[in-house]
Parts: structure tokens; sequence; C-alpha cells
């Protein structure tokens, strides 16, 4: 049985997919996103042992972590479930099927929230996202940057393999939340919305777009983590700056 490196757990999420969900939060991830307001979670190396890391990570099963979620199924409703988000979950694959397998099993509802970075079509990766597809209710995925070349500024990776893992979710049909968070004078340029708002019209599965505001209630990890916050001086984003990206990206 594959046991999975969680970073925590949520109890009532209710912006992380349709109606009240269980989210999981999983340890690891190999973007380093500027504005990333769980930097606690990158570091996934075990040290003899022990994870090498600030805070403390549960090893769980997935029948431990269903058996977590269960307690709070009463208060789902029709529409809620379980979302694994992390960092990044597809990291852990293995652990995050053998997850929803067995949630399906149970009748419910699955939600994987992520950024796409591990994506590929090579194996023995792309046979388990195909696995994984089939037990996965909704995908919310985030795209960072449309223009490769600042993405890979934004994230030290591209985004080339990321576009590649949406447009086989629309192949399959699987419904998808684009999620992309608007940051002033990153992601919010003009020409970069239109050409994210050309890129998701060529979906055919895409149900919601949403626009998140950028905040700063992560960064006093990045210092207590000693590493330096990059944005520093970047203001949050105003009414009017969120109401004309969503006007381009939400139709």
């Amino acid at each position: 049985m594959t046991k999975g490196y969680i970073h925590s757990t949520e109890s009532f999420g209710s912006v992380d997919g349709p109606g009240i969900r269980f989210l999981v939060f999983m340890q690891g991830c190999a973007m380093r996103c500027q504005y990333c307001h769980n930097p606690d979670t990158w570091r996934m190396a075990l040290t003899q042992g022990t994870t090498s890391m600030v805070n403390e990570v549960s090893v769980m099963t997935a029948a431990e972590v269903l058996e977590r979620a269960e307690r709070y199924r009463s208060y789902w409703g029709t529409k809620g479930g379980i979302t694994v988000s992390g960092g990044e979950a597809l990291l852990q694959i293995d652990f995050l099927l053998e997850l929803f397998a067995m949630a399906h099993e149970r009748g419910i509802n699955t939600c994987l929230d992520t950024s796409a970075q591990p994506f590929t079509r090579q194996e023995p990766f792309f046979t388990k996202f195909e696995k994984l597809m089939s037990v996965t209710d909704l995908v919310l995925l985030d795209i960072k940057h449309i223009n490769d070349e600042k993405h890979r500024l934004l994230t030290h990776h591209t985004n080339e393999n990321i576009l590649d893992c949406a447009r086989y979710l629309s192949s399959i049909a699987k419904p998808v939340w684009i999620r992309h968070v608007l940051v002033p004078g990153v992601t919010d340029q003009e020409a970069d919305l239109v050409r994210l708002r050309q890129f998701i019209d060529s979906l055919e599965n895409v149900e919601r777009v949403e626009v998140l505001p950028y905040h700063t209630l992560g960064v006093f990890k990045w210092k207590q983590l000693g590493i330096p916050y990059q944005l520093e001086n970047i203001p949050t984003p105003t009414q009017e700056q969120l109401a004309k990206a969503r006007q381009i990206l939400i139709k």
C-alpha cells in the first residue's frame, strides 16, 4: 500500500471545487513560484528517515486519509467531496491514484488541484495519469502564465507541458476549472490575458475560469525559511485591476 507525504488537511474547504470539501495538501513541489504562499510545501527530501523541511509532515495511507475525511461526509451534501492540492499532488501520483480509486469506490467526489508541472506523455507517468483521470471528477488547473519566457522567470519551469496537459484534458472531455493568479506587473498584462483567453477558447472542457488576487499572507514563511522574497514591493491587485482581468478571461 502506497503512503503519501501530507503537508496538512482542512475539514471545510469552500473555494477549492464544488460544495464543501475536505482538503488534502500534499508535500513537495518542483516549481518555485515567486508569489508562492506555501514555500514550506516545496521540499520533500528524506534524510535518515526524517523529513528535511520546516513543517511536520504526516505519512499516511489512502485509507487513513479517507477515514479522516469521511468524518465530515455529512457536511458535503450532493456536490462536495475531497480535493487534493499541494505543493504539487502529481509528484505523488501513485498515492493519488490509490486515494482517488478508493474514494470512487466509496462514492466520494474527487477533485485535483494542480499546476500540472510534472505532466508528460512519456511513460510510465502518462499511463498512470490516464488511470488517475478515470477516477477524477474535476481538475482545477492553475495556469501561472501563458507566455513561456515569463512563466520560466516566474516559476523556474516551462509552461509547454502544462498547456499540453490542458489540451489532453480537453481531448478526453475532463471537466476543468482554469485558475490564474493576478499579480500586478507580473501576470496582469492585457496582451497576455488576451492570449490566455484565446488559449482557453481553444479548449472544449472548461467549465469555469477563476481570477485569484495575489496576496502576501505567506511572506512570513519565506522569512522563516530564510528565502529572499522577490515580490516584496508588489502590491495586491486593486478591484479595478481584478475587474479588468475578469472581463477579459471570464465570459
